[in-house]
């Protein structure tokens, strides 16, 4: 925690305020995401273990029961196929996302990298209005 003093000027605290804040969030972010990360991995191991577990009921059951279970070679190289194409969408979504997501990434850092220009920009506009209106010493 800062051991700054806290000023009575609106825009001087406002900014200590503000910094205390990205300080800390700065410090969570980190925690944050790889407690997401965490529980997305287990939400995935979870699933796969309930369908294989299922799965693994079902064909026992199956077996004991005396069903057949043996598919037609069309109805085998459908299922193959529409996984085949399930897993090649799923890949090119991913890339798309993370594409995206980079691009937006860059677009923000550019933004960044410029705040402190268009600020400049501002100031000056601010300065070119303001100055008919104030006295001359």
């Amino acid at each position: 925690m800062s051991t700054q003093s806290q000023s009575s000027d609106a825009y001087t605290m406002y900014k200590q305020n503000v910094q205390k804040y990205f300080e800390n969030i700065t410090k969570q972010t980190p925690q944050y995401f790889q407690s997401v990360t965490h529980l997305q991995d287990e939400c995935m191991k979870t699933c796969e273990k309930t369908i294989n577990a299922t799965v693994s009921l079902q064909q026992e059951f199956a077996k004991k029961s005396g069903i057949k279970t043996d598919i037609p070679d069309l109805v085998k190289t459908a299922i193959v196929d529409s996984n085949k194409q399930i897993v090649q969408a799923s890949t090119v979504n991913n890339q798309l996302v993370k594409t995206t997501i980079d691009a937006t990434v860059q677009n923000i850092k550019t933004f960044n990298e410029n705040v402190n220009a268009f600020a400049d920009l501002n100031k000056n506009i601010i300065h070119s209005w303001m100055t008919p209106f104030t006295q001359k010493n």
